[in-house]
This record gives structure tokens, C-alpha cells and sequence, in this order.
């Protein structure tokens, strides 16, 4: 599931001027030194020019490696660049075309699967698809196919279906509750319950509830929902009305950490009302982006309407997906990911990760300013806020507009709900953040503490707020 903000589906831009000028140092005789920013040229430019035209652009992007605002993954290896470079022409629907890349997809959501303890992996399903948003979406979807069945063979109405989630879920789940016309019941979170854990659960579920979604991971925080124990408050509501509502999981990233670091957790399909789990492959998955997973307890939890049928090899290939043409590169990615590494180096990349992320959020957690709300225990996620009292001079706002002069991004935002009054800074520990450049980091936040307590006034600004939402 992509870690983004809310948008608008309107861009605005504000780069300045209506052509592009560029260095006369990188053009051949001949060619053009300007060029129009918002139309189609008229004429054609020598490959190496437009290259370095683009390459040049892109450079003023942020680095990569200091971007801790993101799940999604900045780096691989050499041979795996080599490997992406040889097969980013592969279009994962074409199973006709590519059944090589097809029986591969089906080897990474098989191993996946197994990973989740599936009960019986030849009788599950799953596939890959384009993010963990679009693993949602199609989790979602099977669950209100389920419950239109159900409603439809007792002669009841389909009109209203409902789907019970924290209001803590990435915004993949508004879409899907907008685009498939799903109510969605919001659990709200607040400092007694920061998270959805069954409290009160039985005020949201009814007839019409189509499922209950999990979250491995929240991206506020970090935290992972208690999937058993949410399971058990369905329980008892199934044993007082007779309604049997089943779990989707969004393990967007904990769903590639928790199996390889917390083994004992019980949160996957050990879960009996556990029906459907998705995960990122390009978060914790370790592969760039453009590639996330869903997989299905069983043929029969994922409705047959929602499958499409197409032949390769002689055989029968099931293909189910929102988008159509996506990239099949990622898909060998991963498959990569799981020969280079196992099950062993998973869980010392993982480790290692939060390893990294404890050590952070411990020093930190030293400084005066600051109070801990997550430790990076679950996935390598945690937050912290400024004690009450502190400072009125400064905001975790102006923290983190100074810790990006110097390269970091480190991202201000509110809690949600009766938390919102609460702003974090969050940080995502991700493979290639060493304990060296953990160490830098520390520092910087120590100097820019030390500057903005020296103030003798509050910071000026525009208005507060900030424009990342999880």
C-alpha cells in the first residue's frame, strides 16, 4: 500500500515560466537552447541531450537515502538493477505472451502465502498487483461480493454495506469506501484506544457489515492492531447476534516483517476469521516500486465473479486485478528478493532495520524536548512529540523544516481524531539507513534543538500545519 498524502485531482505547479532553458554546454550544434515546458517540442532532440535534460531535473529531487518520510523502497542491489533494466519491457497481464513471468508470480504469492501460514497453500489464491492500495481495493471488493451473495440467496436488501475500520487506515480505504460505495464505519482512535482492538466493536458491526480491516502496521505510528484480539470481541458478537464478520489485513508493511521478526504473533491466517491479508512488495517486500500482494485463505473466500480465466501452456492461469497493462519486472524483483535472500536474510534485514529504529527512537527519546509515543518495536516505525509545556516558541513543524535544510525529511503531522491535537514526527527506518547516518541524524536534531531553544520569540511562519497526511 503507497505511503502518500492526500492530493487534489487538480495540479497546480509552481515552476516559473513557460520554457525550459538549458546549458548550451549539452546540446549539439544545431539544436535548440530553450524549449516549451508545458507543450510537446516541435522538433526532436539528440537522445544524450534529452537525457541530460531529464537527468538534470530529476537532480533537484530530495536524496533518496535521507527520505525518512517513506515506506517505499530506495534501493536494491547491482545485479537486481541489471535484472530490472533486462525485463522492464514485461507487462504482467500479457500471461500469453510472458507465462515464464506469469508461473513466477504465482511462485512469490505461493511462498507469501506459506509465509502467512495459509492452511492448505494449494487451496488459496492470490496475486500480485500494481501496490498494496490495489491489494486493498480488490480485499475489499471480495468481501462485499461475499456479503451481496449472502444478502441475495436470504432475499435481502444489498443497498447498504458497511465496512468497520480505525480511522487510523492509510486513505487506500477512503477510496475504496468511495469508489465501491461501502459505508465506512469509522472506529475513532483516542489515547485509551490508539488503535482499533475490539473495544466497542459491537456498536459498529451489524447486518450489513461486510468485514473488518486490520491494520499490521499503522502509519502513524507504527503500531500493530491486535488481529486475535479483535477476532475474539467477532466472536462474541457472532455468539450474541448470530452475524459472522470476517478480517481483511492490511499488512502493507507489517505483513513482510512480523512473519520474519515476530514469529509468535498471532495476526495471520492462525487467525480463523482472518479471510484475505495484502502486503507491499515494495516496502518491506524490498523491491522498488510497483509491486504489492494479496492473498486469499481459500478459492472459496475469493469470490469466482472477480476472477477472469486465461489459458497459457496448455493450462488455466486465473488473472484478477484492477489495473490491466502493469509492469511484470517487479514482479522477477521479488522473486529475486526471496532466492538472494530467504527466510534468514528477511529477518536480518528486518532486525537490522529495527535495530536501528530502537537506537533512534532511544536517543531521541534522551532529549529534552521530546516524549516518545513509539519505540519502533513492531515495524522500524516510530514517532515522538514535544512534551506539554515545553516551548512556545517552537513547533515540531519548525524542527522539521530545519532538519530538511540539511537534506532530512522527517515529517510533521496530527493524529487523527480525539488525538488531533497531538502533532508527531515520524521516522521510517528502511534498509540503507545505517546506524552511521542514524548517528548524523541525532546529531542534526541535537543542533537544531539547541537553535530553536536559543529563540527568544516564536519562529516565524506562513500558518501551521503541514500538508503529509500518513
Amino acid at each position: 500500500m503507497a505511503d502518500v498524502p492526500h492530493t487534489s485531482a487538480r495540479h497546480t505547479t509552481n515552476e516559473g515560466g513557460a520554457s525550459l532553458d538549458f546549458n548550451s554546454v549539452f546540446v549539439r550544434p544545431g539544436e535548440a537552447t530553450e524549449l516549451p515546458r508545458f507543450e510537446l517540442p516541435r522538433g526532436q532532440a539528440l537522445p544524450e541531450t534529452a537525457y541530460q535534460i531529464v537527468h538534470d531535473e530529476a537532480m533537484l529531487d530530495g536524496n533518496a537515502r535521507l527520505n525518512l518520510a517513506t515506506f517505499v523502497s530506495t534501493w536494491m542491489d547491482d545485479e537486481a538493477r541489471r535484472l530490472y533494466a533486462e525485463t522492464v519491457d514485461k507487462n504482467m497481464i500479457d500471461k500469453d505472451e510472458y507465462p515464464q513471468t506469469a508461473a513466477i508470480e504465482e511462485r512469490c504469492w505461493r511462498m507469501i502465502a506459506d509465509l502467512w501460514n495459509v492452511p492448505d497453500v494449494q487451496d488459496s489464491i492470490g496475486t500480485s498487483t500494481i501496490g498494496s492500495s490495489e491489494a486493498c481495493m480488490l480485499g475489499g471488493l471480495a468481501l462485499k461480493r461475499h456479503w451481496q451473495a449472502r444478502r441475495r440467496a436470504r432475499g435481502e436488501s444489498t443497498e447498504s454495506p458497511n465496512i468497520v475500520l480505525s480511522t487510523a487506515v492509510q486513505v487506500c480505504w477512503e477510496k475504496f469506501c468511495n469508489y465501491f460505495e461501502v459505508e465506512p464505519r469509522w472506529v475513532p482512535i483516542s489515547a485509551e484506544h490508539p488503535m482499533l482492538d475490539g473495544h466497542d466493536l459491537e456498536k459498529y458491526v451489524d447486518e450489513n457489515t461486510i468485514g473488518v480491516v486490520a491494520i499490521m502496521g499503522v502509519t502513524y505510528t507504527g503500531a500493530y492492531e491486535p488481529v486475535a484480539e479483535i477476532a475474539g470481541k467477532l466472536d462474541q458478537i457472532e455468539e450474541a447476534t448470530g452475524l459472522d464478520v470476517r478480517i481483511h489485513v492490511d499488512g502493507a508493511s507489517g505483513g513482510m516483517v512480523a512473519p520474519f521478526c515476530q514469529p509468535d504473533l498471532e495476526w495471520d491466517f492462525r487467525v480463523e476469521r482472518v479471510v484475505s491479508i495484502n502486503t507491499s512488495g515494495h516496502k518491506y517486500g524490498l523491491v522498488y516500486p510497483g509491486v504489492g500482494w494479496i492473498v486469499w485463505r481459500d478459492t472459496e473466500a475469493l469470490p469466482e465473479s472477480m476472477i477472469f480465466h486465461c489459458s497459457y501452456l496448455g493450462g488455466d492461469m486465473p488473472t484478477l486485478a484492477l489495473n490491466f497493462s502493469r509492469p511484470g519486472a517487479q514482479v522477477l524483483l521479488q522473486y529475486y528478493m526471496f532466492l538472494r535472500l530467504g527466510w534468514e536474510g528477511y529477518r536480518q534485514v528486518q532486525q537490522g532495520s529495527l535495530d536501528v529504529a530502537q537506537f533512534l527512537s532511544t536517543e531521541i527519546g534522551k532529549l529534552a524536548p521530546f516524549e516518545l509515543v513509539s519505540r519502533g518495536d513492531t515495524i522500524p516505525v516510530f514517532a515522538w512529540r514535544l512534551k506539554e509545556g515545553y516551548t512556545d516558541t517552537w513547533t515540531l513543524y519548525d524542527l522539521s523544516d530545519r532538519l530538511r535544510m540539511k537534506g532530512w525529511l522527517v515529517p510533521a503531522y496530527p493524529l487523527a481524531d480525539d488525538l488531533a491535537h497531538l502533532t508527531v514526527l515520524r521516522i521510517v527506518v528502511r534498509v540503507g539507513l545505517s546506524r552511521d547516518l542514524a548517528s548524523a541524524l541525532i546529531k542534526d536534531i541535537a543542533g537544531e534543538v539547541l537553535f530553536l531553544d536559543e529563540l527568544d520569540s516564536p519562529m516565524p511562519r506562513r500558518g501551521a500545519g503541514s500538508h503529509f497526511h500518513h
